[in-house]
């Protein structure tokens, strides 16, 4: 029996529909971002990265990275231990009330990623509550239709946020039958928001429990970084909101905030939070100084939005097919998997750029596209070569400047 044939049989599958991902090897460098250095087998080459999910550039300021530095030296490099066996470090019980307080909950409860945090939460909250029905909007996040997937419970997925869908499966699931409500803020792809106010709405009409994704949010957006529902005042209105500490604050874990009852539940039952070893305390004290210094500064949102709004009208004016978002994510559109990847690879190569193509299955196919994350860090210089360089891709590669229509999967 031949199995490496199998595995190298999945690989060649996904060559030939050129969705094969390389990894760049990037050497981030502190006091210096977005400018990094990209390892080659001809040697080390400058780059600048326009894809980080590092968004306001937490990951380097003076105060995150010192918190970490300084815990390490104190604390040591691992947490030793699951939560419940000594685990439950100092950093950790800080960061989950400051968690907490930025979000208006009684608690909050971190996990060791984003992905762990909608798999493991998701499923345990539909676990306990009794037939449940899920319903998640169709552009939700893999994590989180994972997360519906292993819970068992029944579901329904509603059209991307299509409010009239969503009221059609409430109703027909009755007022009686206990109903969770799965959606996103912002969606990280097509970079739109969702109408939290109009689902609490129905959430409230219908008896049904609400569980929203901040990760593409947390961090941007609200008067102290708590996200969308902040800045539209429906934070207290939702039962459950979901982060992660690995985009806007620069460093690396997920949460959950939620009433005190609900958050101890899932502490009490989730495989994925009981059975993992905690965060190291070094990463919770950043993660710490981060949400603590976002809290009390507005200045990187408002650097941030500049950036984000010089950008798109740039990239308007050069002609390329952006795709118009109100969010800091600025889909420029190819509609091509081979073509995508040739454009990644001449920005990389030519011009010292560094922009992930997004291929199938993360976008639908026939929508690939390059997603471009302005920072507070890029300057006008930096844009306007950027600009340059996309021009200069699209009119060698022959790519069309006109918008393609994105479909939902």
């Amino acid at each position: 029996m031949d199995y490496q044939a199998y595995f190298k049989d999945a690989l060649d599958a996904l060559h030939a529909e050129r969705r094969y991902r390389v990894f760049a090897d990037i050497e981030r460098v502190v006091g210096r971002y977005p400018h990094a250095v990209r390892h080659t087998p001809e040697g080390p080459k400058p780059v600048v990265l326009w894809c980080s999910n590092d968004y306001l550039g937490m990951g380097h300021h003076p105060d995150v990275v010192e918190a970490m530095a300084g815990t390490a030296r104190r604390m040591g490099a691992g947490a030793g231990g699951t939560r419940n066996i000594s685990g439950t470090h100092h950093p950790m019980v800080e960061l989950e009330a400051e968690l907490a307080d930025l979000h208006g909950k009684d608690a909050a409860l971190v996990f060791t990623s984003g992905y762990v945090s909608n798999d493991t939460g998701i499923s345990t909250i539909a676990k306990l509550i009794p037939d449940v029905q899920i319903l998640s909007d169709s552009l939700n996040h893999n994590s989180m239709i994972e997360g519906v997937r292993r819970s068992g419970a029944d579901k329904r997925i509603f059209r991307h946020n299509d409010l009239d869908h969503l009221e059609d499966l409430l109703k027909a699931a009755g007022k009686q039958r206990p109903k969770l409500i799965v959606f996103e803020s912002v969606y990280s792809m097509d970079g739109d928001v969702s109408p939290i106010g109009r689902i609490c709405d129905l959430a409230e009409k219908y008896g049904a429990m609400t569980y929203i994704d901040e990760v593409h949010a947390v961090g941007l957006y609200g008067e102290r970084g708590a996200g969308v529902a902040e800045r539209d005042g429906e934070m207290g209105r939702l039962d459950v909101i979901e982060g992660t500490l690995g985009k806007a604050f620069g460093c690396l874990g997920g949460y959950i905030a939620s009433s005190a009852t609900i958050v101890d539940a899932v502490r009490s039952y989730a495989p994925g939070f009981i059975f993992t070893t905690a965060l190291p305390p070094a990463i919770a004290a950043a993660a710490c100084a981060s949400v603590r210094h976002l809290k009390a500064s507005g200045a990187e949102r408002a650097r941030h939005q500049d950036r984000v709004a010089r950008t798109k009208a740039k990239i308007a004016d050069a002609g390329l097919p952006q795709l118009e978002t109100p969010t800091h994510i600025v889909p420029v559109m190819v509609g091509d998997a081979e073509l995508c990847k040739a454009a990644s690879d001449r920005l990389l190569t030519v011009h010292g750029i560094y922009i992930q193509p997004i291929n199938y299955p993360t976008v639908p196919r026939g929508t690939e596209r390059l997603r471009i994350t302005p920072t507070p860090h890029h300057d006008d210089a930096l844009i306007d070569a950027l600009v340059a360089a996309l021009d200069e891709v699209w009119t060698h590669l022959g790519i069309p400047r006109r918008a393609l229509p994105v479909a939902a999967e």
